[in-house]
């Protein structure tokens, strides 16, 4: 991923890094708890409830990864194997880009029924929410994953003992390609999807004014916002970095030990987006809106 075999390209890691993982884990596994009692509750054949379904899998099957992180974070030497290795670090990039996907198909959904006026979008049956999800995993299990893992790291040598450690892909213009394609459209949908968001947003205040917190559309619309600030928040900041180290480490012979620390770190960020499932459901808590109803009195009356 982002340092060098040389210990001198070897920045220290683990005390970081060990929390940030430690953190997410358990706040993973919080989330996905929480969030099956929630979903018991919802409409099985929204659209809606079939991405966030989607999602728990995402986060699940991530999640049982984070274990072998946090063993070679604390060993610092890994003895699963290469191949392995290459899977678990694989994974981080795959969860980051599954649960983007998930983000924007709720999102877009969302909008629809915000533009359409309707209640909400549903499959004609569960068998099709179903049918859905099993084709879109089916297409990850047996194509996306294979091929990710297949191509990770297989253009270099790199030591059985230590893993996360495939920068030399990068310095091939065809992998330096991909990655700024990706890029640009991971950057050029989240400032869609923000540019569409804000304008909902003055829409819907333009509208109803002093009676916002009482429309049950206006809380949909800042889950909305909950989505879009996790995109800006754990997915950009590596979009953004990513440009910035093409441009540096992957072309280079030299290693800059702050460039390696700071793309881990930045990578690492994104797996903190496994706290939106337990977001999620503070969010939605009755709780949660009478805070913001007492805060937003409180401000009126200043």
């Amino acid at each position: 991923m982002s340092t060098d075999n040389s210990s001198t390209c070897n920045p220290i890691l683990t005390p970081h890094l060990t929390r940030l993982y430690s953190a997410v884990l358990v706040g993973g596994l919080v989330g996905i708890i929480s969030i099956l009692f929630l979903l018991v509750k919802m409409n099985t054949r929204s659209v809606t409830t079939t991405a966030v379904v989607n999602l728990v899998v995402v986060h699940s099957v991530f999640l049982l990864t984070v274990p072998f992180r946090l063993t070679y974070l604390v060993r610092q030497e890994w003895s699963l194997g290469l191949p392995f290795c290459k899977f678990v670090s694989a994974m981080l990039h795959i969860h980051m880009y599954l649960t983007f996907l998930f983000y924007v198909v709720i999102l877009v959904i969302r909008y629809l029924i915000f533009f359409k006026r309707k209640d909400k979008v549903e499959f004609y049956r569960k068998l099709h929410a179903v049918a859905a999800s099993t084709g879109m995993w089916l297409l990850v299990v047996v194509i996306v994953v294979p091929l990710v893992v297949s191509q990770y790291g297989n253009k270099g040598v790199y030591e059985e003992k230590h893993c996360f450690r495939f920068h030399k892909e990068l310095a091939h213009s065809y992998a330096q390609a991909v990655n700024y394609l990706i890029v640009t459209i991971v950057i050029a949908i989240a400032v869609v999807l923000l540019v569409l968001q804000v304008f909902i947003t003055m829409s819907m205040v333009r509208k109803i004014r002093h009676s916002l917190l009482s429309h049950q559309e206006f809380w949909a619309q800042l889950k909305n916002l909950f989505f879009i600030g996790v995109i800006f928040i754990c997915f950009l900041p590596y979009q953004f970095f990513r440009i910035y180290y093409l441009y540096t480490v992957a072309h280079s012979s030299d290693c800059n030990e702050n460039i390696a620390f700071y793309n881990e770190i930045f990578l690492s960020v994104t797996a903190i987006s496994c706290f939106d499932l337990l977001l999620f459901v503070l969010g939605g808590s009755h709780w949660f809106k009478q805070k913001v109803i007492d805060l937003w009195n409180c401000l009126l009356c200043r």
